[in-house]
């Protein structure tokens, strides 16, 4: 089901609404039932491969707490083969074979669908039993809530990955209907529903248009679509979290926080704290730092910085590109590193300390030019698109320079050309503001009337300003 979809403006309040109204002692069979339907609504046989994986990791468990020490390990190991297992067969199994194939075999590919969002409640999952390994988190007995932490329907097909000491423990507290709290939880589900419905949807139509056709397209145009493309994702991806910790607050579940002004990094480091947090953070506890993190030769800290961002890119996609995704923030990464000093020596020797605009826009311009990579449906046409740009740029300026117009025909309307620009700026306005202020409580210190305006604005917005497309959030192919 998705989030912007009809079905799910009725699931909502109706799980909701039933959930205050049941004694404490059923809640948690409503909301695993609610989930179980919630996850039917794309292909329904695929729950059996959630069921597996949730008995599997609940038994792992509960040996790997009870076990002695050396044994402890291989239940671990299990658990970790099932999981990843199961990711493998559906999700890498044809890209390893196409490979393959084109080199030295002939291997039968595979005629399957991936689940949604497989990744994310795989490393949920992973994440639960990894944590009673290292003894930071009590083997959950009761089949029921284990199940319920992995399938918790707002954040089952694109997270935020949650950890188990933050959830476990919520689904035995019982919640009140709060007011205040309930109109937060709604108000951030309002602002995801126009980031996605009117902004993201509304950037996609160019981008699309661009990207399924790069050859049919001037410099400028790969340029434009390069950027509306980078917002793209971030106002869809950011949109799911908003929506998904918003419907968890209006019952009273909190979720961690998955994104935080990416765009404002002065640095690609700054940036992954920032950008997917629950992910980035998963990576750096259970990966990077067993790899030795940076308490390691130098060489060596570099290539596990290299390898977790390698890695990265594959949970994203079985792609070539998401591959050399991965690998262009690994690089970024690690040549920060190295020239640091040189930088530093730099602004000390001119005496100037460094512009964090300038910090700000070139961090921005790396993580674009990686995003070329991430849309693009194959690696020769990212580097078609990204050629193009570059050796276009002259005929870029002698355009502006004779006074001509850059734009070409989009099938879009100018005033929609316009409004989409528009969008991006309300967007950065309000970044800019939420860096300023606590905006929720600045909010509620607004008139009845002022708070109400900004309401009836963003659903009216919803309802004129809406592209139609009805797409699908991004990240539910991962």
């Amino acid at each position: 089901m998705l989030f912007n979809s009809f079905p799910f403006y009725i699931f909502f309040p109706v799980v909701t609404l039933i959930y205050f109204l049941l004694p404490y002692r059923f809640r948690w069979v409503h909301l695993l039932l609610s989930s179980c339907a919630f996850y039917c609504f794309f292909i329904p046989i695929y729950i059996l491969i959630l069921f597996f994986t949730i008995l599997i990791d609940y038994v792992a468990g509960i040996l790997i707490e009870n076990a002695a020490s050396d044994r402890r390990k291989w239940f671990l190991v299990l658990s970790i083969v099932a999981n990843v297992g199961v990711l493998a067969v559906f999700k890498y199994y044809n890209f390893i074979v196409g490979n393959l194939n084109q080199a030295f075999t002939n291997l039968p590919l595979l005629n399957i669908i991936l689940p949604i969002g497989l990744s994310f409640h795989t490393f949920q999952a992973m994440s639960y039993t990894i944590e009673v390994y290292k003894g930071r988190q009590k083997a959950e007995k009761h089949l029921g809530i284990y199940a319920l932490y992995v399938m918790f329907y707002p954040q089952l097909v694109a997270g935020p990955i949650e950890r188990p000491q933050n959830m476990l423990h919520q689904f035995r507290q019982k919640f009140d209907f709060d007011y205040e709290r309930v109109t937060s939880g709604l108000r951030l589900i309002l602002w995801g529903l126009f980031k996605k419905i009117v902004i993201a949807d509304r950037l996609g139509i160019l981008v699309d248009k661009v990207y399924d056709n790069p050859q049919s397209h001037n410099s400028f145009s790969l340029l434009l679509a390069t950027i509306f493309f980078s917002f793209e994702i971030l106002c869809d991806f950011s949109s799911y979290s908003d929506i998904a910790i918003g419907t968890a607050r209006v019952m009273g579940f909190k979720l961690m926080q998955n994104f935080n002004k990416p765009y404002h990094a002065r640095s690609i480091a700054e940036f992954w704290k920032r950008w997917h947090i629950s992910l980035s953070t998963w990576f750096r506890d259970y990966l990077y730092i067993n790899l030795g993190g940076n308490r390691v030769s130098v060489p060596r800290w570099y290539f596990n910085l290299f390898f977790v961002f390698l890695v990265s890119g594959l949970w994203h996609g079985a792609n070539w590109t998401f591959i050399v995704w991965g690998a262009l923030h690994g690089f970024y990464l690690i040549f920060a590193i190295i020239t640091s000093k040189w930088r530093n020596g730099m602004f000390n020797f001119l005496g100037i300390a460094r512009p964090a605009w300038l910090e700000v826009l070139v961090t921005y311009l790396l993580v674009t030019l990686a995003w070329v990579f991430f849309r693009a449906s194959s690696v020769q046409q990212a580097f078609y698109i990204i050629k193009n740009i570059f050796t276009g740029i002259p005929w870029m300026i002698s355009t502006v320079l004779h006074r001509q117009s850059l734009f070409e025909y989009y099938g879009l309307a100018k005033w929609e050309l316009m409004l989409s620009f528009g969008l991006i700026l309300l967007l950065e306005l309000v970044h800019i503001f939420q860096s300023r202020t606590v905006v929720s409580t600045w909010f509620l210190q607004k008139p009845v009337y002022f708070r109400f305006g900004i309401y009836a604005s963003l659903i009216l917005s919803l309802i004129f300003l809406a592209s139609n497309s009805n797409k699908a959030f991004i990240y539910f192919q991962f």
